[in-house]
């Protein structure tokens, strides 16, 4: 049996000590289980840089508090060998808060291997536009296990000492992939929390479907405009996450509900609201292969699952079929099918290829996310 070990009653400073003393006293192969207010993998990533030390950690629920987790101490790193941090077993609104927080830390040349279930590109463009030109981003491997990144701080950090809780320079941002991603991350930061993006000019389209989606439940601050840079801080008001459900903006659209939609037949019900995010890709799209031409299933979910639909359009054919059947905060109910190839509709959404020249094994042919890529923002 490892060492149980309560962090919730204690103050900061006295938590990471706590948690560093046990992890100490663990031979390896030997087990912690800890019960914290919040997220504790900030620390673990510091215990793997100052120790040299492999961990590995699973939490016992996605998002639920307080925070129960297991660490096993693992053997030690070899030279040159980073750590890893696997976020899959993590709701996406903490894999943002805790790798944004990991890379805060890090010193000059400090870093740690990411594992995700799908490319996390959209974090490769929310540090670059916090944190300047020093993120070195090495794909490693991707495949059914998951996909991992070496990240790598190369130099001094020029992040802004401010109030904002994200940023996106967009203009580094491949224009197909520029609003889903700036609308999926906004829907994770907190009510009266900031997030800022620099565009080579004022987005109005941007603005107008914030307008459609959040009504007047949003703040838009220009604070900066001159030729080629404008700066807009968009701030998070109550009832912001009850998007009204149009999406004509994206390519997708709502229909009446009913169990029938241009000859597409529903036979199942996918309810991925109890599954940890790392296996609801893996579900839906296991279900997806198994539909026969003309039939689809009603995806039920807890949030917009607009990252999933763009990433569909990217890696499936043209038979496939996307319509909203319910928006409603905490559940989105999305009908998925296969209608016959030649009478599917073209969706209006880009089709981005995928990310070049990915091994699967341990060599490492990317440096960084190509333009035009498919991915599934956390």
């Amino acid at each position: 049996m490892g060492t149980e070990l309560d962090l919730r009653t204690r103050p900061e400073e006295e938590r990471r000590r706590a948690l560093v003393d046990a992890v100490t006293e663990a031979d390896a192969g030997e087990t912690v289980d800890v019960v914290a207010g919040d997220d504790v993998d900030v620390h673990l990533v510091r215990y793997q840089i100052e120790r040299d030390r492999n961990l590995a950690w699973t939490y016992a629920d996605p998002d639920a508090e307080p925070r129960r987790l297991t660490v096993t101490k693992e053997d030690p790193l070899d030279d040159g060998e980073l750590g890893t941090v696997d976020v899959r077993d993590l709701k996406p609104q903490r894999r943002h808060q805790v790798l944004l927080a990991a890379f805060d830390e890090l010193g000059s040349d400090e870093g740690f291997v990411l594992v995700n279930d799908h490319d996390p590109k959209p974090l490769y463009h929310e540090l670059t536009s916090m944190h300047g030109d020093v993120v070195d981003w090495e794909y490693r491997s991707r495949g059914s296990d998951g996909w991992r990144i070496e990240i790598v701080k190369t130099g001094e950090s020029d992040a802004a000492d401010d109030d904002v809780v994200t940023r996106y320079d967009v203009r580094e941002i491949p224009e197909a992939e520029r609003h889903p991603t700036i609308h999926h991350r906004y829907g994770m930061i907190p009510e009266g929390g900031t997030m800022e993006l620099i565009a080579p000019h004022e987005p109005q389209p941007l603005r107008g479907e914030f307008r459609q989606r959040y009504g007047d439940a949003f703040a838009w601050e220009v604070v900066e405009d001159e030729p080629g840079r404008c700066r807009v801080r968009i701030t998070k008001g109550d009832g912001s996450d009850e998007a009204d459900g149009s999406d004509e903006a994206d390519g997708s659209n709502e229909n009446d509900g009913s169990d029938e939609d241009d000859g597409i037949e529903v036979i199942e019900e996918l309810d991925v609201r109890d599954l940890p995010p790392a296996q609801r890709h893996e579900r839906i799209f296991e279900t997806y292969a198994g539909l026969e031409v003309g039939t689809g299933f009603v995806l039920v979910n807890d949030h917009d699952p607009k990252p999933l639909y763009h990433q569909f359009t990217a890696e499936a054919g043209p038979e496939f079929r996307w319509d909203y059947r319910l928006t409603d905060p905490g559940e989105f109910r999305v009908l998925i099918g296969k209608s016959d190839a030649a009478d599917a509709e073209t969706t209006s959404a880009a089709r981005p290829t995928d990310t070049a020249d990915v091994t699967n094994g341990d060599g490492a042919t990317d440096r960084s996310p190509t333009n035009g890529g498919s991915e599934a923002p956390f």
